[in-house]
């Protein structure tokens, strides 16, 4: 076999570059047609690609996985990050967000860094349980979740900081625990949560404001609380979730967002759970953590623009539960 010099060393098996993100090396000396065979195969790393990361906003310690590959999730280890469960989160391409969470404080921290979180500013209205995060590149929303008024939806603008601003009301007050809600560039979605048999989807147009309209509905079990979203710009997927008594839920359902109407089946969770954190890149959607009566450190994974059921990622540092979860290139994000 040809040598090659990699990283200043000579070598019989060069190691190939695992990107194309900016982050993944290709050090080393390559020949014009082996950057560009690996360039054609999607792997050769190109500026300003960035890795597509989730977080899960657990207390005072945070989750990074990569969703692009298999395996655990790190702690983020981030001195002040005082988000407590019950928080909602959304992420533009560089920065993750959380809100809420028995106050109104809004924070957020830097996909690219290990940083500290910062001080984002304060919701208008404070919520205390688990309602829908969700975005675009450049507005986070935070709707539904207990404290009053439970219908509201606020608004922020992601790269800058300050207070959130009222955008409308939801259609119901049942949107206040633990529901499941995603975007594409244009359009957010969200699910109730409720155990009164109430199974309604809403949506809202991300660039304006106004109240929420009626999407669809979601299958059974119809009286699902504590399950969570995901997804790319064209379907979003709901999974998990419990009837708030004794039953935890594998169920995985999903809408395209373009269009409106009811959810259709997708498949099953590896493990049926409440109470997890949903997050996923253009073509993958993980959900992460849960509880099934005992906290879980469960990463499960979806090709989202197939069907079936979901197959084991990898394992969280920290079992987790009710803790939001977002990503750097999720649906919103051109």
């Amino acid at each position: 076999m040809t040598k090659r010099y990699l990283g200043n060393i000579i070598t019989q098996n060069p190691t190939a570059p695992a990107g194309p993100y900016q982050d993944s090396a290709a050090s080393g000396v390559w020949s014009l047609a082996e950057a560009l065979s690996y360039q054609k195969a999607g792997t050769w790393p190109v500026p300003g690609s960035a890795a597509p990361y989730a977080l899960l906003g657990a207390t005072e310690d945070p989750m990074r996985i990569l969703i692009s590959t298999l395996g655990n999730g790190v702690n983020w280890g981030s001195a002040g990050f005082s988000r407590r469960a019950d928080a909602q989160a959304c992420a533009s391409s560089t920065r993750g967000v959380w809100a809420g969470g028995g106050d109104n404080v809004i924070q957020y921290v830097l996909f690219s860094t290990f940083g500290s979180a910062a001080d984002f500013g304060d919701l208008v209205y404070a919520k205390y349980t688990q309602g829908v995060g969700f975005g675009s590149e450049t507005r986070g929303i935070f709707a539904g979740g207990q404290g009053d008024p439970r219908d509201s939806i606020q608004y922020i603008t992601i790269a800058s900081t300050g207070n959130a601003t009222v955008f409308g009301d939801l259609t119901s007050e049942d949107f206040t625990q633990g529901s499941g809600g995603f975007s594409s560039t244009t359009r957010g979605v969200l699910a109730e949560s409720s155990n009164q048999n109430t199974n309604q989807i809403d949506y809202v147009t991300i660039a304006s404001t106004g109240n929420s309209t009626n999407f669809g509905e979601y299958g059974s079990p119809l009286d699902r609380n504590n399950f969570c979203g995901a997804s790319n710009s064209t379907r979003g997927l709901f999974a998990g979730g419990w009837d708030g008594s004794s039953s935890n839920y594998n169920t995985i359902d999903y809408v395209t967002i373009a269009s409106t109407g009811n959810t259709t089946d997708f498949g099953d969770l590896t493990l049926s759970r409440r109470g997890l954190g949903g997050a996923a890149s253009p073509t993958r959607a993980i959900f992460m953590g849960g509880s099934t009566g005992t906290l879980r450190n469960t990463i499960d994974y979806v090709e989202i623009a197939s069907t079936g059921n979901a197959i084991d990622f990898g394992d969280l540092p920290n079992s987790s539960q009710n803790h939001a979860g977002c990503s750097n290139s999720h649906g919103g994000i051109a």
